[in-house]
């Protein structure tokens, strides 16, 4: 049998697999190996077996995700994230919507040092839903706009979508976190529009909230200082070569520890915190191996050379191809979580973007940004369960609703990116 068919039979049975629900990282292990075997042969597939994960576990550049994932959970324990959205909800006091835009800003803020819109989204529900239904705002609105926030983690640096892309396509780690800047901010901007019009076209939505004076405003951006300050001291080290983003993501876990143990957190919640870093982690860490199996076995099986053949045979203009890939990654997020849909797809379809001369930092940027959308849209939208877990009192479909319009915001977001790359690339290093 030629290496294409078995390519393509192990793609095939890969996503069988995983709509039996097996678990996504043994899925791709499972297909990487038997693939390989099959091609090469069983003692070289057994051989990568004994290799990858050693690879992968010391591999330098993956260190930086447990110290991204260290800062989410530290800042959601010590008390950060509180303090994040009583002034954010002070800064927004009086506004139509308010309590919804200080949400989203909080999420926005929280995501630029946790790098997980899962972390974000959860940890901003506990905070911000309860004051949202106290002032009596549509529970629609109040969670879609907390759903919409959470998927600001998966663009805003540092990002671990944007730390995994880089490392899978051996691009500049700070080059993606500097393309990710901009769209990120695109996407806060546009998310607190999208509440301000749904608030113009249906004001009994939510309520203002209660008027605050300049000098309240201004005495409350000392809750964002602690965020504003690891997040500075991150990006400009990074951008400013004081030190690599590996360096950086250590830099900012152990900033955010010490704020965490001034704030007073010791014994079982410090504990607690390593506890959940380590469990995310190895999660993290097992997705990461299975796809460096189904990477070699993809490799092997040249049906990415294959379908860049089709491809130019088709001869279809570049823009085309990635269109058609983004529309790949748009049906693929209504069922996959982010970062398995990237470990999955990206070693089929980077050969590709390479193959047509593509910008790769760009292509990663609106990959990303496509994957977030998968976040919000049915049936699969990790970040929609993730609240409807929070908050069980809230109907999906109340969710799903509630979503909808920040949907469409990140499509005008997805098309102004791809009409002006430059937006995400005029502050490559």
């Amino acid at each position: 049998m030629a290496s294409e068919m078995i390519g393509a039979i192990g793609l095939a049975l890969l996503l069988v697999l995983m709509v039996l629900r097996v678990p996504v990282a043994l899925t791709m292990l499972v297909v990487g190996v038997v693939g390989f075997a099959q091609i090469i042969s069983w003692d070289a597939a057994i051989a990568q077996v004994k290799t990858v994960p050693v690879e992968v576990l010391s591999n330098y550049s993956f260190s930086a995700v447990p110290m991204f994932i260290l800062m989410g959970v530290l800042a959601a324990h010590s008390g950060m994230a509180g303090k994040l959205f009583h002034s954010t909800r002070v800064i927004c006091g009086g506004w139509k919507g308010g309590l919804a835009i200080a949400a989203v800003g909080s999420c926005g803020v929280f995501s630029a040092i946790s790098g997980s819109s899962l972390a974000t989204a959860s940890t901003m529900t506990r905070v911000a839903l309860p004051e949202m239904e106290r002032y009596g705002y549509n529970r629609g609105l109040a969670t879609g706009a907390l759903a919409a926030g959470g998927t600001l983690g998966i663009m805003i640096p540092p990002s671990i979508a944007l730390l995994i892309y880089a490392i899978l396509t051996e691009q500049s780690v700070g080059d993606m976190f500097m393309a990710g800047l901009v769209p990120g901010l695109m996407g806060l901007v546009m998310y607190a529009l999208t509440v301000s019009v749904m608030m113009r076209l249906k004001p009994s939505l939510a309520v203002a909230g209660e008027p605050t004076a300049w000098k309240e405003k201004l005495a409350s951006l000392g809750g964002l200082l602690p965020f504003f300050a690891v997040f500075l001291v991150m990006i400009l080290g990074i951008y400013f070569g004081a030190f690599t983003p590996t360096e950086g993501a250590s830099v900012g876990a152990f900033a955010t520890l010490l704020y965490a143990l001034v704030k007073g957190l010791r014994g079982a919640e410090l504990w607690r915190s390593v506890q959940e870093t380590l469990a995310l982690s190895a999660v993290v860490f097992f997705m990461l191996v299975g796809a460096e199996m189904l990477g070699y076995f993809i490799s092997v099986s040249r049906i990415s050379f294959s379908i860049s053949d089709l491809l130019y045979g088709m001869e279809l203009a570049p823009i085309v191809v990635v269109l058609c890939i983004l529309l790949l990654y748009f049906v693929l997020g209504m069922f996959m979580d982010s970062i398995a849909m990237l470990v999955i797809t990206v070693p089929v379809v980077f050969p590709i973007i390479q193959s047509l001369g593509i910008d790769p930092v760009w292509f990663g940027i609106i990959t990303v940004l496509t994957v977030e959308l998968g976040l919000m849209t049915p049936p699969v939208g990790m970040n929609v369960f993730v609240i409807k877990a929070m908050a069980p009192h809230v109907g999906l479909g109340e969710i799903f609703r509630g979503v909808a319009p920040f949907v469409v915001s990140d499509l005008l977001r997805l098309t102004l990116l791809i009409l002006f790359p430059v937006l995400s690339t005029m502050f490559l290093i």
